[in-house]
């Protein structure tokens, strides 16, 4: 049995707070450029790496962290905005795809650079290209 030591405790903390406070100012930010939320960009981004701009309902749910009941109700609010589209899938009888629409395509690029600034400003800013490269070769370590 693998046992936790304090410093295993230490940095599991650190790495939770550390996320949710990046996070938290990603999210600041987006908020301020008066964009939405950072998890329509993750579905945008998902959808966009598809060669058609589509994924099944099941497939989508499975890259993102949220919980099935809360992904339906993310598409939802992002069709009425006509940013992603429900189409049928001809490979699954019993559902639907979601598909980036164009709308949805320039969404994402108007977010990226408030994101990418984000993220330099609130995490990459405050190590040098060498700690950014070990703490990126640790993390792969857990994953």
């Amino acid at each position: 049995m693998t046992t936790l030591t304090a410093g295993g405790e230490r940095a599991w903390v650190g790495l939770i707070l550390a996320s949710r406070a990046a996070l938290s100012r990603v999210e600041a930010a987006l908020k301020e450029a008066g964009l939405p939320q950072l998890v329509w960009y993750d579905v945008l981004l998902e959808l966009a790496r598809e060669g058609e701009g589509r994924l099944r309902n099941k497939d989508l749910a499975g890259r993102m962290l949220l919980e099935k009941y809360n992904l339906s109700r993310l598409i939802d609010r992002m069709a009425a905005e006509g940013v992603v589209e429900r189409v049928h899938d001809a490979s699954d009888a019993r559902g639907a795809a979601i598909q980036i629409t164009r709308k949805g395509r320039e969404l994402r690029e108007m977010m990226w650079p408030v994101y990418r600034d984000a993220v330099a400003a609130s995490f990459a800013s405050r190590f040098q290209e060498e700690e950014l490269k070990a703490l990126s070769a640790l993390l792969r370590r857990v994953l």
